[in-house]
């Protein structure tokens, strides 16, 4: 069994698009439909989405091998991987590769190299729980990970998708990928990095993202996208599309 993705054929540099924990392919629509012609690749991670059914291990570095897979698999020859929060972290680990046809990372409001201070056992107890439950998904999804209103197919989506995983990739991410100090890798990254923040992200904060990943690249920009929350490419996908657009021309 392979990781499923999808790749729409285009022009240019291919978008390799990776999504936040309880996301899945479909998380990155919205900017991929803001990006017409371009050639774009979306991956539902192993454990998630149509993924779901692959065995574990779900680690960061599964993911990333992963990635490259996919990669392979699509003849990719000029690439950028762009990942969002988990996905983020995961670009990180399969930039640090070098891997051949790599030229940029777009990473969006993504898991820092070094886990922030708040990342505590406790907290990452708690957060292992936050999509046990319907209701639980709703109250992370309106209170946490946005700072805006989802239209309605979208928040119906978000609650799909946070529950549509295994039960072992599903507090992976928590229990373990969270705190994973990877500076050591994320200093091997050779390619250009673009960090995208959320101006009122209350999960991967502008000011973590300038302290605790700005120092370990040796070639990144900060932009930060005025009103939204974590969940960028839902919340503000106009925006972030032309983002990408102005750092990866065609």
């Amino acid at each position: 069994m392979k990781t499923t993705y999808d790749h729409r054929r285009g022009s240019g540099t291919t978008l390799v698009f990776l999504h936040y924990w309880g996301g899945s392919a479909r998380t990155w629509q919205p900017v991929i439909d803001r990006l017409p012609g371009r050639d774009t690749v979306a991956v539902d991670a192993r454990g998630w989405g149509r993924s779901r059914e692959l065995p574990g291990p779900y680690t960061l570095d599964q993911l990333a091998r992963d990635v490259l897979d996919v990669v392979a698999d699509a003849g990719l020859h000029d690439y950028v991987l762009v990942g969002h929060s988990m996905g983020g972290k995961v670009a990180q680990l399969a930039a640090a590769t070098r891997p051949a046809g790599l030229t940029g990372l777009v990473l969006v409001a993504p898991g820092p190299a070094l886990p922030a201070a708040g990342v505590t056992e406790e907290y990452r107890r708690q957060l292992s729980r936050a999509y046990d439950s319907v209701d639980s998904v709703a109250g992370a999804r309106d209170h946490i990970l946005t700072a805006t209103s989802l239209p309605d197919d979208l928040k119906a989506q978000v609650l799909a998708d946070s529950r549509n995983s295994g039960p072992d990739a599903r507090v992976a991410w928590p229990l373990d990928g969270i705190a994973r100090d990877v500076t050591a890798r994320t200093r091997e990254i050779e390619v250009p990095v673009l960090v995208v923040g959320g101006e009122h992200d209350r999960v991967e904060p502008v000011e973590i993202l300038r302290a605790n990943l700005m120092p370990y690249l040796s070639k990144a920009n900060l932009i930060v996208i005025p009103g939204s929350g974590h969940l960028i490419p839902l919340e503000a996908p106009d925006a972030l599309a032309a983002v990408i657009t102005d750092a990866v021309p065609r």
